[in-house]
């Protein structure tokens, strides 16, 4: 008899739980009201749960009392009180993530923290605050170690890279790596420059050989990502002029120090004569009479989709 009373009980409480369960549906979407298919949906304590499908729609059965728990990947979870609700409209939002900084090593990536090469890295939006032309001039004193010179001089001319010293006889230039190619660094835009990273010793730079003897300059250009397509344009103008000049002398101060100059050496004293008509020039002056303009535009448009991504750009500078 007791048996059949506890049986009866059981069957009783099974009901009223089944009873006061109930089907709660609803859709979830993202900030852009973009469908999330795809997310899980699971009752809070329990394993009990579902995902979305690709329209982002679920239907899950759960007590007025349980917590619906909405999680997904990069996005921040959710825990919704189900209550009385059967309807439901989640809205996913994107999950702030502190990442860790890392570097090119060669083949791949690593968390800084955890090289222990002589590395340096030098961000694409600091090259670009530069508003330079060249990317190896928007890098000078920016990477320790590192010196970074004119070949010539000239307006234009290649720049001269050498790191921590000369490690070669003849060829003293370090190996450049655009996006895991060998190439050319004057060819690149710094608008187009995600990170430039340089390996300084022998640790870092040992999977190029021969070749890294005088160390390893790592590339990476900007590129698309899975999206809406996003145009930046970017532009500057800017004048260049001396800051300083040097003080010349004219023709008297210049007799007057060759003068002295032939009489502390027991020389022959230079003749006036041979200077006079001879005009007083400041030749360096006459070099910098107008001022230099400098000015660049970028104009940039990426996007793609989760099967392909894009990236064009068009540059000048002057």
């Amino acid at each position: 008899m007791l048996k059949k009373c506890l049986l009866i009980l059981f069957l009783v409480f099974a009901a009223m739980s089944a009873w006061t369960q109930q089907t709660v549906s609803g859709t979830v979407i993202d900030a852009q009201n973009v469908p999330v298919p795809g997310v899980s949906v699971v009752i809070k304590g329990t394993a009990i749960g579902t995902i979305t499908d690709v329209d982002g729609n679920f239907s899950i059965q759960a007590n007025p009392d349980d917590i619906l728990v909405f999680s997904f990947i990069g996005m921040e979870s959710q825990e919704i009180s189900v209550g009385n609700q059967t309807i439901l409209y989640i809205t996913m939002r994107s999950a702030l993530f502190d990442l860790e900084e890392v570097v090119v090593m060669g083949y791949g990536v690593q968390k800084k923290k955890l090289s222990t090469g002589a590395t340096v890295q030098v961000k694409g939006d600091d090259i670009q605050r530069m508003n330079t032309t060249s990317a190896l001039q928007a890098i000078q004193g920016q990477t320790p170690g590192v010196t970074i010179s004119s070949t010539s001089g000239q307006p234009g001319s290649d720049m001269k890279v050498t790191i921590r010293g000369l490690g070669t006889i003849g060829n003293s230039g370090p190996l450049f790596i655009i996006d895991g190619i060998e190439g050319d660094i004057s060819t690149i835009s710094p608008a187009d420059i995600e990170s430039i990273d340089v390996l300084k010793d022998a640790a870092s730079a040992a999977i190029y050989g021969s070749q890294a003897a005088n160390g390893v300059v790592l590339i990476t250009t900007r590129g698309g990502r899975s999206g809406k397509a996003q145009v930046s344009i970017d532009s500057y103008y800017g004048i260049q002029r001396v800051a300083r000049y040097t003080d010349m002398l004219n023709r008297e101060e210049y007799i007057s120090i060759m003068q002295e100059q032939a009489a502390n050496s027991e020389a022959a004293l230079y003749n006036p004569s041979v200077f006079e008509g001879a005009a007083d020039t400041d030749w360096v002056r006459q070099m910098f009479v107008e001022d230099a303009v400098t000015q660049g535009y970028n104009i940039g448009i990426s996007g793609g989709s989760d099967r392909s991504i894009y990236a064009i750009s068009l540059n000048y500078t002057g």
